[in-house]
């Protein structure tokens, strides 16, 4: 007996002497909240898909899928209606020289960069007079077809001396105007006030819808026009006329202030120029032989300018009368 026993230790200490086979790993698996050790083997493999790069989309692409988004709420993929909403637009360029202002004797045209600028007019482009009334003379004695020719030559002869001294003298061919004696100068104004007060009357009586005067001017001119003691426009004798003016003063203040504010306009500088007297004195001379030296007579420091001041002292306005707010 004794000796199975021993044989049976010589074998188990054999088999533990012996190489053991690799054991099975062994893995944990947890199912809910359970651990189940699951042999290696019996586990699950998952090969894992290749990674591929995706190509970056290029910004042209997403812009091409995109729908511009317009005012209309209906939207449409672009391309499938190219035709229909591509919309073909001539552009006709502004001429620039609508809005560009040149003074007489000038015309606008377009520079290499399409910029405005004035330049002379060609004389021979004016339009023909259509009868003597359109003629004019310039202080040079000569007889010009109309006013455009006049200016247009004007234009041409700027910087140089004749071109300085050359002006409009008066509407209509030139003729021989006998000159102003002094007597005849003492009563040019005396006419040309009693003249202005009834202008300034008859805009009045003329003006309800037609805007001939502002609403302050309406005003001035209204106590003017209901004044009992108003001188009715008529062929009076001097006598009369200086009479009236001496009575009645203050109703010839407002009109000699008005025609001023009506000359000082290009520009508003509170000055009248050659340029400025042109639209008084070109009619008047023809049948005022005195009107040329009257205008020489007011500007009394020889500036080439006539001020407010000067202005008024020609027309007999005393100075303490003089006020810039009556040049409306």
């Amino acid at each position: 007996m004794r000796v199975w026993i021993v044989f049976l230790l010589c074998l188990a200490g054999h088999a533990l002497a012996a190489p053991t086979e690799e054991e099975p790993i062994v893995e944990e698996v947890v199912v809910e909240d359970a651990v189940v050790e699951v042999p290696f083997e019996e586990y699950p493999i998952v090969e894992e898909e290749p990674i591929v790069e995706e190509e970056p989309i290029e910004e042209e692409t997403i812009q091409e899928e995109e729908v511009e988004v317009g005012a209309n709420p209906v939207q449409v993929e672009t391309g499938e209606f190219d035709e229909a909403i591509e919309v073909v637009e001539d552009v006709i360029a502004e001429n620039p020289c609508l809005n560009h202002h040149c003074k007489k004797g000038k015309v606008c045209e377009v520079d290499e960069s399409n910029s405005p600028m004035c330049v002379c007019q060609d004389p021979s482009t004016c339009p023909d007079s259509v009868g003597e009334f359109e003629h004019v003379c310039g202080t040079d004695n000569k007889t010009y077809d109309s006013s455009c020719h006049f200016f247009a030559t004007k234009c041409s002869l700027e910087g140089t001396k004749k071109g300085h001294k050359l002006h409009l003298d008066y509407i209509g061919p030139c003729k021989f105007i006998a000159p102003c004696v002094d007597s005849e100068l003492t009563e040019f104004p005396m006419r040309m006030r009693d003249w202005l007060k009834n202008v300034l009357v008859t805009l009045f009586e003329r003006d309800e819808d037609n805007n001939l005067l502002t609403e302050k001017q309406k005003l001035r001119v209204k106590k003017i026009y209901e004044n009992e003691k108003r001188l009715q426009a008529g062929d009076h004798t001097m006598d009369l006329l200086a009479h009236d003016f001496e009575k009645n003063y203050n109703m010839y203040i407002f009109p000699v202030h008005w025609q001023f504010g009506q000359l000082d306009q290009h520009p508003i500088d509170g000055y009248l120029s050659h340029t400025e007297l042109s639209p008084l004195r070109a009619p008047l001379i023809p049948m005022e032989h005195c009107t040329t030296r009257f205008f020489e007579q007011c500007d009394a420091d020889n500036d080439k300018y006539i001020a407010l001041e000067e202005w008024a002292n020609c027309f007999g306005i005393k100075e303490q009368d003089v006020d810039k707010d009556l040049v409306i």
